[in-house]
């Protein structure tokens, strides 16, 4: 007998979400572009995303700066921008420490989540994600389920709210260098609500086969075909099903089809003669997908340079679009001032930007390079499984954030 669903409001970061008593689940497609789904829909292999589009809404939406994988994963469990969840990056310059170090834990976090939230007012709270790095900020204060299909494996009662995963899914822990490491987040979210043992779920994948593959490739047309089963199980179960993506993703090479990248470090070093440091954000511990190379850095100065002169000499180069002191970069991109450079730099739609090529291994990048975290990835899809109420229909058609999906899912519906 399936349990009753909690239909309580709940109220986070100035928000208030009022579920239907329905399951609700939001999958993160990480790394989704639209092109994913334009190019699968037109070869009719994706049904279940063409029955949401018809049937429910289908749109676009703007990620956050930077279009990172644990920016806007906060920002999606949070409803919020990265000012008021304080996630800069997957990676940054602590200024407590001056330790260079990964954003990967909880104690990052500066607000509370709509998981954490939904799961104080009753619901069922699971959150599946690929990547292990996510696993402890999505469950931030959560009392319920949360593990990753990386470590799917080492899930414990104690630790994870869950402790027969493999058998539950019916699959063992896949390779992270895989698409199986998707598929097995939405299996394991199909199979949490078949066995009734969630009802407000968050889904987030990981972003392997983009960027490895273009939209029109096989491979990311038998991905997203797999996807779309998985969905469609989701739909069958009676969920309420909400579908977003973290960031887009681009190829970055230059015409020969090797990495396009601008060792920014490198050259201010031999130009201004100080100790500048360049700070990737997107550095995290899956090497194989980007080799840390992305479209967002943030330079930190000496407090002798002339930083009007640093940041001339950075816009002057060919393959950079925006640069931005701390105080505007605060302002205009919603990041926290405190945990960002004194220069925040974006790059073109073609362009990643690095460091130094010591600090880059470019051999990892087979058959060239993808990705993303600038103002080219930042818009993404947004997916509903029910139609939009006249207001959200209205709030959809301005500037609706990637971070309005739960509100979209949870009360935007007719």
């Amino acid at each position: 007998m399936p349990s009753s669903i909690s239909t309580s409001p709940f109220s986070v970061n100035g928000r208030t979400y009022a579920p239907p008593p329905r399951p609700i689940v939001v999958i993160c497609i990480d790394g989704c572009a639209d092109d994913y789904l334009s190019a699968t829909i037109a070869r009719e292999r994706m049904p279940n995303v063409q029955r949401m589009s018809v049937d429910g809404y289908r749109g676009m939406a703007r990620s956050a700066l930077p279009s990172f994988t644990n920016v806007n994963n906060a920002c999606i469990a949070s409803g919020a921008p990265p000012t008021i969840t304080g996630i800069s990056g997957n990676f940054f310059l602590d200024p407590e420490t001056g330790d260079e170090v990964m954003m990967n834990a909880a104690s990052y976090l500066r607000c509370g989540t709509i998981l954490a939230a939904a799961a104080q007012a009753g619901r069922r709270v699971a959150v599946v994600t690929a990547k292990e790095k996510l696993r402890d900020i999505l469950s931030h204060n959560l009392k319920g389920i949360a593990f990753s299909s990386e470590k799917a494996d080492q899930a414990t009662l104690e630790t994870h709210g869950i402790d027969d995963v493999e058998r539950m899914t019916g699959a063992s822990r896949p390779e992270i260098y895989s698409a199986d490491a998707s598929l097995f987040v939405l299996r394991a979210g199909v199979a949490l609500l078949e066995q009734d043992r969630a009802d407000f779920v968050y889904l987030s994948l990981t972003d392997y086969i983009q960027h490895k593959h273009a939209p029109e490739a096989e491979e990311s047309l038998d991905f997203c075909e797999a996807i779309d089963k998985e969905i469609g199980q989701l739909l069958n179960s009676g969920a309420v099903v909400g579908a977003t993506a973290d960031h887009g993703m681009n190829a970055k090479n230059k015409p020969d089809g090797t990495p396009n990248v601008i060792f920014l470090e490198q050259d201010l070093h031999r130009y201004f003669k100080q100790d500048i440091t360049i700070i990737c954000p997107i550095t995290d511990p899956y090497v194989v997908h980007h080799g840390a190379l992305g479209s967002l850095v943030m330079a930190h100065l000496p407090a002798d340079a002339d930083i009007d002169a640093v940041a001339g000499y950075i816009m002057a180069r060919d393959g950079i679009t925006e640069v931005y002191p701390r105080d505007v970069a605060a302002r205009k991109l919603e990041l926290p001032a405190d945990r960002i450079g004194d220069l925040t730099v974006l790059s073109g739609r073609d362009v990643v930007v690095g460091r130094t090529p010591d600090d880059h291994d470019l051999s990892v990048l087979s058959g060239g390079l993808r990705s993303h975290g600038g103002r080219y990835e930042e818009m993404v899809p947004m997916l509903l499984s029910e139609p939009l109420s006249n207001v959200y229909l209205t709030k959809a058609q301005g500037d609706p954030r990637n971070f309005d999906i739960f509100e979209f899912t949870c009360n935007g519906g007719q």
